[in-house]
């Protein structure tokens, strides 16, 4: 029995991560394929326990789906993984089969965190052994701009959840 092709997306608190996201789930149905979203932490940030950097992580998924599509799609099946290693092994690990797509945002919020990302970007381009699709931030800019000058309702709808008002 084959196994069912796999979407997998690297997860952080990152515009560019939420943009990856998007595009994941998009290939994710387009391919009928598993979508994977993976967060990873390290020991370098032990000066918390243990159970408490993995729930934070577990935490960082939830807010991901939350702000990306107001929770999980329901048309995908989903199988989150959290991994304490550093990012760019623990997405190389994760994404080891050919057919895999590994989908990564690529963006820059400040100069630490520009380095940290490419370093992740670069590591995964160069041993991951799937396709690695790059995703930036301004790809779901543009698409919000998009919507908001044309008025669109389904290309809004498309990244950004309805939020009800009060009345």
């Amino acid at each position: 029995m084959s196994e069912q092709s796999r979407v997998l997306v690297g997860v952080t608190d990152t515009l560019s991560s939420l943009a990856a996201l998007c595009r994941a789930v998009e290939e994710a149905r387009i391919r009928g394929a598993v979508l994977v979203p993976v967060t990873a932490w390290s020991s370098e940030e032990a000066l918390r326990p243990t159970s408490e950097l993995e729930r934070a992580a577990h935490g960082r998924l939830d807010t991901a789906f939350e702000q990306a599509f107001g929770g999980c799609p329901d048309d995908l099946v989903i199988r989150p993984l959290v991994v304490r290693d550093a990012p760019g092994p623990a997405l190389v690990r994760a994404a080891r089969r050919p057919d895999d797509l590994l989908v990564l945002g690529c963006g820059h919020r400040g100069r630490r965190q520009h380095a940290r990302v490419s370093a992740t970007v670069r590591y995964c381009r160069a041993h991951a052994g799937c396709p690695v699709l790059v995703v930036s931030p301004t790809e779901l800019l543009d698409s919000l701009e998009l919507a908001v000058r044309t008025g669109s309702q389904s290309a809004a709808a498309r990244w950004i959840r309805p939020v009800a008002t009060a009345r």
